[in-house]
């Protein structure tokens, strides 16, 4: 068995055995196949593409490839939930906490942000005092002691994605369906969980744009979750706007606060309840998801989930007490209204540019270790659907100069389109499973 071999094999559209595989897997690894000829292997898979077996075997070849977690000494079945990334997308800040106060532990390790999209740990780092460095001893205790935990992913898991996502991206073949699906349910697999609950975003903010695509790659993910012995469940979400109104990340703390009060965006609410719902359902803590989602609902009117959110805050050596005061998270000292400059239903965001706006602003970041600034970013005020009057506030800007809020308003400006006729925008646009 040699490199050339398999990748003439695959160019021709034949199918690798888990051991052809694990070959190449490994050998990249030890870096005995050079750069480019697993390039040229992942080129041919472009091409070519992979069946559901050929890419379970994939993944699960990944997902052993370094640290795998055991999550047994935690009681009761564990649901893990993965979004394929999106702005203003801060479920994970309220699913969580409702998920742990209905019965069902929360053990989770994220990732920060790149790019136009954030990242969940960004978020809880805006925080006064939270860290999400935590040993896998200390994160199991946590979850033990208090139902819920959000660490940082270590950088010992899945080496083998971290590997040849690098190549990818420089390659040309970032957009194959099944290298994504493999790079995303790797993580999952090795995350240790007994079900996963998949968010895909679609839309001009997501990095799949179409509904078309985003349904093959989600069903893909389904299959190879399922093949690889973990229930797995999916929602195609919208991402073309953000989801909420907040962008930011001390900003989005302070939304996700209010939805666990009761007083979140419709939007933000509906999807958290809908993902959290099925997480209940997959750990069999409900019969059915909706049961889940109205026992979630319990959790927000009876204060439980923002109580367990306070619990995890302070486990981590945060503030606990932001849940009551949103005041003590970070302030930006400009804040400046974006005012309409025409009449019309608000038709079109670009929801790829907000990220980017926020990101300038400082909220976000162009490369990986890239300081971010928690309580710069935007705030909507007007979403999609909405009529707006010549004059009246789009969004506000929370940054740190008069020339940074100049900048982000005209950009803003220029990121949206009104028309005559209002249109609808569903939040949830397909429940795969």
């Amino acid at each position: 068995m040699n490199a050339v071999e398999l990748i003439i094999k695959k160019r021709r559209g034949e199918k690798l055995s888990r051991e052809e595989l694990a070959f190449l897997i490994d050998g990249y690894c030890r870096e005995l196949i050079p750069d480019y000829q697993m390039a040229a292997w992942c080129m041919a898979v472009f091409f070519q593409g992979m069946d559901e077996e050929e890419a379970t075997a994939l993944t699960e070849i990944m997902a052993a490839s370094g640290e795998t977690a055991d999550l047994s000494e935690i009681p009761g079945p564990k649901v893990d939930k993965h979004s394929t990334g999106g702005v203003g997308d801060k479920t994970s800040l309220v699913l969580g906490p409702l998920v742990a106060a209905a019965g069902v532990p929360v053990c989770k390790m994220s990732g920060r942000g790149l790019g136009h999209t954030g990242g969940t740990i960004d978020k809880l780092e805006s925080i006064p005092g939270l860290t999400t460095s935590l040993t896998r001893r200390q994160l199991m205790e946590q979850v033990r002691r208090i139902g819920i935990g959000i660490a940082g992913q270590t950088q010992g898991m899945v080496p083998a994605d971290k590997k040849l996502y690098a190549l990818r991206d420089v390659t040309g073949t970032v957009e194959s369906m099944p290298l994504i699906a493999a790079s995303i349910m790797s993580k999952k697999l090795a995350g240790g969980a007994d079900g996963i609950v998949l968010d895909v975003k679609v839309g001009n903010g997501a990095f799949l744009k179409t509904r078309k695509e985003a349904e093959a790659l989600v069903r893909l993910m389904v299959q190879i979750g399922n093949r690889a012995g973990r229930r797995t469940l999916a929602l195609l979400t919208s991402m073309d706007q953000p989801l909420g109104y907040a962008v930011g990340n001390a900003l989005e703390v302070r939304e996700a606060i209010l939805a666990l009060r009761g007083e979140g965006p419709a939007d933000l609410n509906e999807v958290s309840l809908a993902l959290g719902g099925r997480m209940l359902f997959l750990a069999g803590r409900v019969s059915s998801p909706e049961a889940g989602e109205d026992l979630l609902r319990e959790q927000i009117k009876n204060g439980e989930g923002l109580r367990r959110f306070a619990l995890m805050i302070e486990a981590q050596g945060g503030d606990g007490r932001v849940v009551d005061d949103l005041s003590l998270l970070p302030q930006a000292p400009v804040r400046r209204e974006i005012l309409a400059e025409q009449s019309g239903y608000l038709t079109e965001i670009d929801t790829e540019e907000v990220g980017r706006i926020a990101m300038r602003l400082g909220a976000g970041r162009m490369v990986k270790d890239a300081p971010i600034d928690p309580a710069v970013g935007l705030v909507l005020c007007k979403k999609l659907g909405d009529r707006v009057e010549a004059g009246e506030p789009l969004a506000e800007v929370h940054c740190r100069s008069e020339e940074a809020a100049d900048e982000a308003g005209w950009s803003y400006l220029a990121a949206v389109r009104f028309d005559a006729q209002p249109q609808t925008c569903p939040v949830i646009l397909g429940d795969i499973s």
